[in-house]
């Protein structure tokens, strides 16, 4: 891919991996609209781009605003004409503790800006790719931690790992439009991730779990020694360069991801335990996904771009 020119849409661009992202594709020639829910944080890297020569724009973005996602999709298109070629849905949010003693504003919070963040990007922004009719590509950060399930971390793990799935989903939906998707699956990175607490919404501040100094800057310590947004970043281009579906940098990955894999494969009885039941099953799964795909079609017949504004416009009356 060619990015000069491309308008690249970042979220969490104020710093960490977000900002990496919008240093590494603003040199490459990308005009960037960057989003965070800090407007001071944001400014300040909008600040730092410009002074690179990279062209910049951006505003602040609550991601579980829907109505405020649709305006400032609308933005991109006033300030440079068109919708982006390049979708980072890059923001995260994280909590750690007992997992058992999680509450429901646990549960909102990290899943509502992890997960819902991702849909609200996708479902505003996707269609609008679509009706561009332009080849594009789409990264989302989801964590290697998505790939299974941990104590202490079981909420920012499953919100991880439904974006991994979800991601797989929309790459081959997508295809045919000439626009590529790709999960980056990073481990440690070194970013303010660890100050996630202090941007959570008051009316979720309730919390199973202790948020102190101490917790904070043990979280600081770890995540100090992750990988350098800028490193990270590079290799999410080459990723995109290669169109790859998973970008995962670590090779300390591969020790717990193929635990995981050969665990559940284990649990898997040979086929010759029921080759009635095998041959049974996947004729009837086979003529399902072809009922599916004829569905589908006539549904991609529809315009998106359409289809979705009228719906956000309805939301926002």
């Amino acid at each position: 891919m060619d990015f000069s020119g491309k308008i690249a849409f970042i979220t969490g661009a104020a710093n960490g991996a977000g900002l990496g992202q919008a240093h590494v594709f603003g040199r490459a020639g990308c005009r960037l609209f960057l989003v965070d829910i800090r407007a001071d944080a944001l400014a300040t890297a909008i600040e730092q781009l410009r002074a690179e020569g990279i062209e910049a724009e951006g505003c602040a973005l609550d991601l579980t605003d829907r109505v405020a996602y649709a305006r400032v999709a609308d933005r991109v298109e006033e300030v440079y004409g068109e919708p982006p070629h390049l979708l980072f849905n890059t923001a995260g949010v994280f909590a750690i503790g007992p997992t058992e003693m999680s509450r429901y504003e646990d549960f909102d919070w990290v899943l509502g800006v992890n997960l819902g963040g991702v849909v609200n990007g996708m479902v505003t922004l996707v269609p609008r790719m679509i009706d561009a009719g332009r080849p594009g590509h789409i990264v989302t950060t989801a964590s290697v931690g998505g790939f299974y399930g941990a104590d202490a971390v079981a909420i920012y793990s499953a919100s991880k790992a439904a974006v991994i799935n979800l991601m797989e989903g929309y790459r081959k939906a997508l295809a045919k439009y000439r626009i590529g998707v790709s999960v980056l699956c990073p481990m440690n990175i070194n970013s303010n991730i660890g100050l996630s607490s202090q941007v959570r919404p008051a009316q979720l501040r309730a919390s199973g779990y202790v948020v102190d100094d101490a917790t904070t800057a043990s979280l600081q310590g770890i995540f100090a020694h992750g990988m350098d947004p800028l490193e990270l970043a590079g290799h999410v281009k080459a990723g995109i360069e290669r169109n790859d579906l998973y970008i995962i940098p670590y090779p300390e990955a591969a020790v717990p991801v193929r635990q995981h894999v050969e665990d559940i494969l284990a649990a898997i009885p040979a086929t010759s335990t029921d080759p009635d039941g095998v041959a049974s099953r996947t004729a009837a799964l086979e003529n399902w996904a072809r009922d599916r795909d004829e569905i589908a079609r006539r549904r991609s017949d529809q315009a998106p771009g359409r289809v979705v504004r009228q719906r956000q416009e309805e939301a926002a009356r």
